[in-house]
């Protein structure tokens, strides 16, 4: 793999790296930490992250040592963060709304870009169900608090039918996928790769997927403090995501080979779910933050989250401004 990044794209991530560099001042000194729990889902960039072991030779000089815990959606992998079992980890967009609501001192450190086709409502191929309109009055599985929940908001908001319209049910993605086959559901909102999976194995059908109606960006987050205490660890992994994320943009070949042992999917599944990922990882612009303040708003509208949430307050940005305000 190769590790040269286009100039544009390293200078996005030398700016991240150049500002997680500044707020380091700001943190404890006494704490030293010498281990990076990531914490990571079954497929993704940090899954061939961990397959090829550069973040471990890039950590080895810093005497930091770096653990794995995988977890089977995002809302779960931040409830990790949360209770201070992870340091880093990415979810889709809507598990760090979820979280911040209900207290979580998480910070966005970096995104990829729109990935709109990687997330879609299935139904079964023999469903009679032909539109989101037909959903009304039936059964959609989801894992709650994952990106496709505000999928399914924006769907149902589009065919002109009411969220509390519909009959949700809240399942892991595997457990979805039983009752889904069960035949106990009519319609299951999921992402990448269980969607490719899905309709190599099942024959399910898209229903519809989130192009033109959401952006669906991968998120990296950690957890305030440690990215306070290790900006300098943060700025490595970043830079070996870009490494790894510009490798994968070019190479799905050879990419699904990486993740086949890891995940236990076919060669085309992987290659199917990859075509439809977005590369490439930067800073998080205003427009971004400004997108996720409005998954955060729909989502506190329709009483999702139990409190009004300002995204900007999970950002490093806003740990400088509050520091530098109160020297």
């Amino acid at each position: 793999m190769s590790n040269s990044l286009p100039a544009k794209f390293h200078g996005a991530i030398l700016a991240a790296i150049l500002f997680l560099m500044a707020v380091a001042p700001f943190a404890s000194s006494q704490n030293t930490d010498n281990v990076l729990r990531i914490g990571y889902q079954k497929y993704g960039t940090l899954v061939l992250l961990k397959a090829r072991g550069s973040l471990e030779k890039r950590l080895a000089p810093l005497q930091v040592e770096v653990t794995w815990t995988e977890f089977p959606a995002g809302p779960q992998l931040l409830e990790g963060l949360n209770v201070g079992s992870i340091d880093f980890g990415t979810v889709g967009e809507a598990p760090p709304i979820f979280a911040q609501a209900a207290g979580a001192d998480l910070v966005y450190v970096g995104n990829e870009p729109a990935a709109s086709a990687a997330e879609a409502i299935l139904v079964p191929k023999d469903s009679p169900i032909k539109t989101v309109a037909e959903l009304k009055g039936k059964k959609v599985v989801l894992n709650k608090g994952s990106n496709v929940h505000y999928l399914l908001v924006k769907l149902l908001e589009k065919a002109g039918v009411q969220y509390n319209d519909i009959d949700t049910v809240f399942l892991t993605p595997a457990d979805a996928r039983a009752a889904f086959e069960r035949g106990s559901v009519d319609a299951w909102a999921i992402w990448e790769p269980f969607l490719a999976a899905a309709q190599r194995q099942t024959g399910a059908r898209v229903l519809a997927d989130g192009n033109g109606v959401v952006s669906n960006h991968q998120f990296f987050l950690a957890a305030r403090p440690f990215a306070l205490k290790r900006a300098d660890v943060v700025a490595i992994v970043l830079e070996e995501v870009a490494a790894v994320d510009q490798w994968a943009k070019t190479n799905h070949k050879q990419a699904a080979a990486a993740l086949q042992p890891q995940i236990g999917l076919d060669q085309a599944t992987l290659e199917l779910a990859l075509s439809r990922g977005g590369y490439g990882v930067t800073p998080v612009s205003d427009a971004v933050l400004a997108e996720q303040q409005r998954i955060a708003d729909a989502f506190y509208n329709l009483k999702l989250i139990p409190k009004h949430i300002n995204i900007r307050d999970a950002t490093l940005r806003g740990t400088l401004t509050g520091t530098q305000a109160k020297r």
